[in-house]
């Protein structure tokens, strides 16, 4: 009998080829990679004592390497089993937990039709390729030169254009022998109950050939032309051949992609991936019209472990990345998960590619972040509970959260991944900051305001990871730029966190959404918070070496030389981290003091030139003398610098 094409796919997937061949093999435990789907043995077809035989689960192939045979679950039965296709289908699918399809002559015929079916979709696709080279797609192929689909885009992924006929591509169609019902199946017409003619489903439509993974068309996206239709984009119905939950657009590309080593990064839409694919990211693919599925999930494993799910930076895109947490947790599994990148609101990987290049996106890729951390941000929302109600709360959504895994392993290392975070988030700040640090000072046995003691974390260092937020990961601030020029207040918090980036660390959400007076300060604030961010363990040395690499060296001479004249210390290299911290907290207080001064001057200027009476000029007089004050404020904190063996304790 006929076995479907579908009834024979779902075999495959269900059963890993490790599983069929690990029962006339034994896997090399050393060679095999088990979590990666990647198996060795010695080569059940010829003698050989060191392994090549090689079986793949995310491609469903085996080979062997010395006598070179290959092929999949069912040819593997036939040819060392010795069994019969049947017999081998048969098998198989009781070990998938399959039941045996009965005959079905229907079914038979309907695999004819579909056979069929795959000639009308290529016919038509090579009419809407023609009809974009002629004369009647001159504006289908101004609409690409504006959106940047070079030439070679457009016949690599072989865009089209619908004309805006009625009866165009149906006339073509049965000029080549295809039927009115063939025309109906495969979704390129439509008809109405009130109309006995069949018109074009696609009119004046920039088209998108979708294909399956075996590259064949199986159904088309349209782009409108005209800016009165009711949908932008409009997709082929689910026919025989296309079924929008099983198919990726550019799946087939992105499945050899992801053999070869590449990322495979999920986007919106058509566009979106044609622009990934033209910069390199060949792994690109995108759902058609449709939001992620758990099929989609599952194709995406099937070419990755840990695909790159990417959203926009906006508020919509946040929470449509919150709704692909929910559907992911329920079915990772051990080395099987996903990975979420955040654009820069308000654009699209076509956009930002367009705008400034591959690099950007590039950028935006390698800022993905694991599904844990994603859930931790989304749960806290940045903000450290104030409350034992509120902190219970936190801790019993991360554990709802944890609780939706059902592989029980993963479920259990979400649990203890949560847990450490929620100790360390937790944990009173001092205790964050400078006691698990191999390279600070501890000022031996000193009690009071330094004396508590915590273990340190795990990793040899104090701090954990911190809350980072996409607002801060998309904040202009992370954009490095160059500079050499700041005030002294200013240079005296910069060389503080430079030389002690563990209080960058710790305070990444605030440095954020801090307002320096120059664009060099912020230029150099924003390359040190991109490399924190990037790095939570960063060195001194290590950060004072990228940000050289980034053109910030002579900037960062300059600040010390600044401070060096004014004889401010506590921002040096050598000095203590709690000295420093402490010199950090004033130097910000000072600052943020004087900016909301400045702010309140210059509103009590306009409301003295508005009502220059007695009672507003008292009122700037006396924002004045508070600007005055704070300029001039020493710091008197009691026991500043004793552990950096310093008596003096002005800043």
């Amino acid at each position: 009998m006929r076995f479907s094409d579908g009834f024979l796919d779902e075999i495959r997937q269900r059963l890993p080829i490790s599983q069929v061949v690990g029962e006339h093999v034994i896997w090399d435990k050393r060679k095999s990679q088990p979590g990666r789907g990647d198996f060795w043995a010695c080569c059940p077809f010829h003698g050989e004592k060191s392994p090549s035989f090689h079986a793949d689960d995310r491609r469903g192939i085996y080979h062997c390497f010395g006598c070179g045979v290959s092929g999949d679950h069912f040819r593997f039965l036939t040819e060392k089993a010795g069994m019969s296709f049947p017999e081998a289908v048969e098998k198989l699918a009781g070990m998938a937990g399959l039941p045996m399809p009965a005959r079905d002559e229907r079914e038979e015929q309907r695999q004819e039709a579909r056979r069929t079916l795959y000639d009308v979709m290529e016919i038509a696709t090579q009419y809407f390729e023609a009809a974009l080279s002629h004369n009647i797609g001159a504006r289908a192929r101004g609409y690409l030169h504006d959106r940047g689909v070079s030439a070679a885009a457009q016949t690599r992924f072989r865009i089209g254009y619908a004309p805006d006929s009625a009866n165009g591509l149906k006339e073509h169609l049965a000029a080549n022998g295809v039927s009115a019902q063939e025309m109906v199946d495969a979704g390129l017409v439509v008809v109405r109950e009130d109309s006995p003619l069949p018109y074009d489903r696609f009119r004046n439509r920039v088209m998108f050939p979708i294909s399956d993974f075996r590259g064949k068309v199986i159904a088309f996206g349209g782009r409108a032309l005209s800016p009165d239709v009711p949908a932008k984009y409009l997709n082929s119905p689910e026919t025989e051949l296309f079924k929008k939950r099983l198919n990726l657009y550019n799946g087939q590309t992105a499945r050899e992609a992801a053999r070869a080593g590449k990322a495979v990064i999920v986007v919106e839409g058509y566009l979106d991936v044609i622009a990934a694919v033209m910069a390199g990211f060949e792994g690109t693919v995108a759902p058609m019209g449709t939001a992620l599925t758990e099929d989609h999930l599952q194709l995406l494993w099937r070419m990755s472990e840990q695909p790159i799910l990417c959203f926009d930076g906006d508020s919509a895109g946040q929470r449509a990345a919150a709704r692909v947490t929910e559907l992911v947790l329920p079915h990772l599994q051990p080395g099987r998960t996903v990975k979420i990148a955040t654009l820069p609101e308000g654009q699209d990987p076509d956009d930002l590619i367009k705008a400034e290049g591959r690099g950007a996106f590039a950028d935006v890729i390698d800022r993905a972040r694991s599904l844990s951390d994603v859930i931790w941000s989304i749960e806290t929302g940045g903000i450290v509970p104030e409350t034992p109600e509120a902190r219970a709360a936190l801790e019993a959504r991360l554990k709802a959260r944890a609780n939706a895994i059902a592989e029980p392993s993963v479920k259990r290392h979400y649990m203890q991944a949560f847990d450490e975070k929620l100790q360390a988030f937790f944990a009173p700040v001092r205790q964050q900051r400078w006691e698990g640090r191999r390279d600070s000072p501890r000022g031996g046995g000193r009690g009071g305001q330094y004396g508590a003691r915590s273990n340190p974390q795990p990793g040899g260092r104090g701090s954990p990871r911190v809350v980072v937020s996409d607002t801060l990961r998309n904040s202009r601030l992370l954009k490095p730029g160059r500079g050499v020029d700041a005030t002294p207040r200013e240079a005296a918090i910069l060389m503080t966190l430079v030389n002690h980036p563990a209080l960058a660390d710790s305070r990444l959400e605030s440095l954020a959404s801090l307002e320096l007076s120059s664009p060099a300060s912020r230029n150099l604030l924003g390359a040190m918070l991109d490399l924190v961010t990037r790095n939570h363990e960063i060195s001194a040395a290590e950060l004072k070496a990228a940000l050289g690499a980034r053109g910030f060296g002579e900037a960062i001479e300059k600040m010390h030389d600044l401070l060096a004249r004014q004889g401010v210390w506590q921002s040096a290299a050598e000095i203590a981290d709690p000295d420093a911290e402490i010199g950090l907290r004033h130097a910000l207080a000072l600052h943020y003091k004087s900016v909301e001064l400045n702010k309140a001057l210059k509103a009590a200027e306009l409301a003295l030139g508005e009502d220059p009476s007695e009672e507003t000029f008292e009122r700037l007089r006396d924002i004045q003398n508070q600007i005055t004050t704070v300029d001039g404020t020493e710091a008197l904190i009691e026991g500043f610098g004793s552990l950096s063996g310093r008596a003096t304790r002005s800043f």
